[in-house]
């Protein structure tokens, strides 16, 4: 596929518009020609987006990657074993690691996109953008969802009160809305910091527990249990690809960076940052998870904060819930972003401190965040949401399209080149083809698991029962919301009791 470089960078012949000339001369002249392709234009007036050096990327990359995807791992380890488990943590980090460096390559050579989805209207078109687009926001608002189903655990956790799990999710909502609201990604950095400390500390506390307890604490409380710890496992195959994508999405968040990466000062740095950031998570997934699973095998909670008994889950969930508010208000901030620059990009209010720039940011962040509110309450059960959001939407976003864009735009080089090239070419088919493969037989896997724990039922009642509680909170009326609360909390707790009973018959 041979493309001119200058035609795929300026990005007008599939309609993917680089910022207008005019906006950056309103902004400050720009002598670069790359440099003047940003998104993002340096501004001594407006917003000034592009602050962000390689070292604070170090900070912002832990935390979009140690989020809730840590709290998922033990519990697929649970489904494949030890052995199994900890080749597909290494592979999976290693493999979505380099992937990342791909998008991020496209990115730098096409420096007028801003998400993947820019990325893609430059290979296929407007078309292929807008529907990459929908993939995009899908995907963002379920992994906001999903953090936003783990405060909302959390909360439950500390109150011990579960029939308020609708306002404890209306309560995390309103605080998720607010961290995302932060305009800029390194304004962001410091609740960041926080946030990452937080969930090391709380799932160390689980740790901890877990090592110095005789039995995990869902074990039968008297007599002999089976512990339930297989070096491997013998997993059904759609518990196994479910685990795999449970795994898989934890470390695939090459997507996410991208809108990073466009708020950096020199974003050709990247690599000072995500490589190091790769090994680090990958150390710290495969070293916490596999000591929770080694204590407490298949009587691993979801999320495992809740594995080591009562007083350590009220005192893990206290611990890690700034990290779970802010793990869920990075992604609703991702969504709102992206299309806050699709709505706003080459107008005057783009980088300037308008009621209209305004208006249209808070505006997205409280949409998105009331989506995401409707759809973790409509699944309430913590590994589909990311089982569901990694075969759909990130499986393609983070395998994929990288596979597909490196042959776009350097692929032809190697495929005509020497046997080395050759290879290095059939290396990307792999792992097209492993992408392909983690989208099919994923959402056969996942809609398997929900068939057989009920939950199909749980998704369209819950989804329902929100409506009349929603438009009874908008015109203020709380004259039946209290049973509504109560008929929830009783159809979540059924269904989490429905899964936790299927999953120890396996």
């Amino acid at each position: 596929m041979a493309s001119p470089t200058d035609e795929k960078l300026a990005g007008s012949k599939h309609g993917v518009e680089p910022a207008s000339s005019d906006a950056s001369i309103r902004y400050g002249a720009v002598t670069d020609e790359r440099e003047a392709r940003e998104v993002f234009k340096t501004s001594a007036d407006g917003v000034d987006f592009r602050t962000i050096t390689w070292q604070r990327l170090i900070i912002i990359l832990l935390k979009v990657q140690v989020a809730t995807g840590v709290l998922s791992i033990p519990s697929a380890l649970g489904s494949l074993g030890a052995v199994p488990g900890a080749i597909c943590i290494v592979g999976w980090q290693a493999l979505n690691t380099y992937t990342a460096c791909l998008l991020i390559d496209f990115r730098n050579r096409h420096s007028h996109c801003h998400t993947i989805v820019d990325m893609c209207g430059v290979m296929w078109g407007p078309i292929g953008r807008e529907l990459v687009g929908f993939m995009f926001l899908v995907a963002f608002i379920l992994c906001c969802g999903s953090g936003l189903l783990g405060t909302s655990i959390a909360f439950n956790a500390l109150t011990e009160h579960a029939t308020c799990t609708v306002w404890f999710s209306f309560v995390s909502t309103i605080l998720i809305i607010t961290y995302s609201s932060i305009r800029t990604w390194d304004k962001m950095t410091w609740p960041m910091t926080l946030a990452f400390m937080s969930v090391m500390g709380g799932v160390l506390a689980v740790v901890v527990g877990v090592s110095l307890t005789d039995r995990p604490a869902a074990a039968p409380a008297e007599g002999d249990f089976e512990l339930g710890f297989y070096v491997i496992a013998h997993p059904t195959f759609a518990a196994g690809v479910t685990a795999a994508a449970t795994i898989f999405i934890s470390s695939a968040a090459g997507p996410v960076y991208l809108p990073v990466i466009a708020e950096m000062k020199r974003p050709q740095d990247y690599r000072k940052a995500v490589i190091p950031v790769g090994i680090m998570v990958g150390s710290i997934y495969l070293s916490l998870s596999m000591v929770v699973y080694y204590y407490c095998g298949r009587w691993i909670a979801t999320p495992s904060l809740g594995s080591a008994g009562p007083l350590i889950k009220r005192i893990a969930y206290g611990i890690a819930l700034p990290s779970l508010i802010v793990s869920a208000g990075i992604f609703n901030h991702a969504a709102a972003k992206y299309a806050f620059v699709r709505l706003l990009r080459n107008s005057s209010h783009f980088q300037a401190n308008t009621w209209q720039h305004w208006g249209t940011w808070l505006g997205l962040n409280i949409s998105f965040g009331f989506l995401a509110f409707v759809f973790a309450s409509a699944i309430p059960v913590f590994n589909y949401i990311l089982a569901l959001a990694g075969s759909v939407c990130f499986a393609p976003m983070s395998l994929i399209f990288p596979a597909l864009m490196w042959m776009y735009d350097i692929g032809p080089k190697y495929k005509n080149g020497g046997l080395a090239g050759k290879a290095f070419y059939g290396f990307h088919i792999l792992i097209l083809a492993v992408g392909v493969f983690m989208t099919v037989g994923g959402i056969y896997g996942t809609a398997e698991s929900i068939r057989q724990t009920a939950m199909r039922w749980s998704f369209l009642a819950l989804l329902l029962l929100h409506v009349p509680f929603i438009l009874n909170g908008l015109v203020g009326g709380f004259f039946w919301a209290r049973e509504l609360v109560e008929l929830e909390g009783r159809m979540v707790q059924h269904y989490r009791d429905n899964m936790e009973t299927a999953r120890r018959k396996e």
